[in-house]
């Protein structure tokens, strides 16, 4: 069969302080040398060192208007499409990014009427069931969790005035971590290294006895069930919440009478919330206006935590995509989904729901996406 050749757009992200790319110079190589056209918006990839040059010396065509990006068959982006940007896309085009939809109905009305083809970064898998394209920024949320998370206690910034790894004399922070996936093992890292007092919990016994190999006597590790958790708390002076269940809503495991037993000053940091938050008095914020109080505990819920690292992300990211991004361009969607890690990925397609978890959150019809493999 003949390799098709495939117009692919890379809009310039429009987020608030959101300054990662979809694809570096170097992917836009892989996929140019692949026999596809490549449209980049200018500056895309200014902010963060890849300037319009490098993209027209990989083989891209820089243009300069979002609207000239998105007469493209296929966009890759990185964040979900913003409002400004629903009236853009159109019937049967690709769009592969996160999108994050379970706790966003008005995004997936818009992705349903447009009758576009939603690939979900977030719900691809690989051969072991992993989350490829999900694990690298998890892994960058994690360890951001604990910069904020550590800037965030100190006074300037609303906390309780306590340096996170302490000094000779004088006791560390207490760190919870909620979720020992790649983010709480990521954040666990920080903390270990930066001294601090670490706990983790988990529902996955196997997941705890990994941890604790890992790290040693160092982690403390506990069984997550409320009462832990409640437990646990009381003594946090940072908790950060590592949660994740793919394509569905974060489960509120600390609710807000567990917030008000935490001391004055004590920070959450929450990184599920672009799955709509692990804590009940979680609300998503920018990184423009990162955190908020609620019964005087700081909250930092950056729906796009990674952003603040924008280049190392970009670059991250990319070396996952980039493979996917092909398979996808080379074969066309309908082919592509015949692998079963693409049509995982598969949440929003010609105007139906193709993913089961964001059809239940969501109340609507599941439909499975083999039906659309040609």
């Amino acid at each position: 069969m003949k390799k098709q050749s495939m117009k692919i757009g890379i809009p310039k992200e429009i987020k608030n302080h959101e300054y990662r790319v979809g694809a570096t110079p170097a992917m836009v190589r892989e996929l140019v040398e692949a026999g596809h056209f490549v449209f980049v918006q200018t500056m895309a990839g200014h902010e963060i060192g890849f300037r319009d040059e490098m993209y027209e010396a990989a083989g891209a065509r820089i243009v300069a208007t979002a609207e000239e990006i998105y007469e493209q068959q296929m966009i890759i982006k990185v964040k979900e499409p913003q409002k400004s940007e629903y009236p853009f896309l159109k019937e049967e085009q690709i769009l592969f990014c996160y999108f994050h939809l379970a706790p966003d109905p008005v995004q997936t009305k818009a992705l349903i009427k447009s009758r576009v083809v939603a690939i979900a970064y977030e719900t691809v898998t690989d051969a072991r069931g992993k989350l490829p394209l999900l694990i690298p920024m998890s892994e960058i949320a994690g360890r951001i969790s604990i910069q904020v998370g550590a800037t965030s206690l100190q006074m300037n910034h609303g906390g309780k005035g306590i340096l996170l790894g302490g000094v000779p004399g004088v006791l560390p922070a207490q760190v919870l971590i909620i979720g020992g996936g790649a983010s709480g093992t990521e954040a666990a890292r920080m903390a270990l290294g930066l001294g601090a007092n670490v706990t983790i919990a988990d529902t996955d016994l196997e997941r705890l006895r990994a941890l604790d190999a890992l790290f040693g006597p160092l982690l403390k590790t506990v069984y997550s069930t409320s009462q832990a958790i409640e437990e646990n708390i009381k003594i946090a002076d940072l908790v950060i919440g590592a949660v994740l269940i793919p394509g569905k809503m974060a489960p509120k495991v600390v609710t807000e009478k567990m917030i008000r037993q935490m001391h004055p000053g004590s920070v959450v940091v929450d990184i599920a919330i672009d799955q709509g938050g692990c804590f009940e008095t979680s609300r998503p914020t920018t990184h423009e206006n990162p955190t908020y109080v609620v019964d005087d505990i700081v909250h930092y819920c950056v729906t796009n935590m990674p952003g603040a690292c924008a280049k190392t992300a970009t670059q991250a990211l990319t070396n996952s995509t980039t493979r996917y991004a092909l398979e996808i361009a080379n074969k066309g969607w309908r082919k592509a989904i015949e692998s079963v890690g693409l049509r995982n990925g598969l949440n929003v397609c010609l105007g139906e729901v193709t993913n089961e978890p964001v059809a239940h959150d969501l109340g609507y019809d599941y439909v499975d996406p083999i039906k659309y493999i040609s």
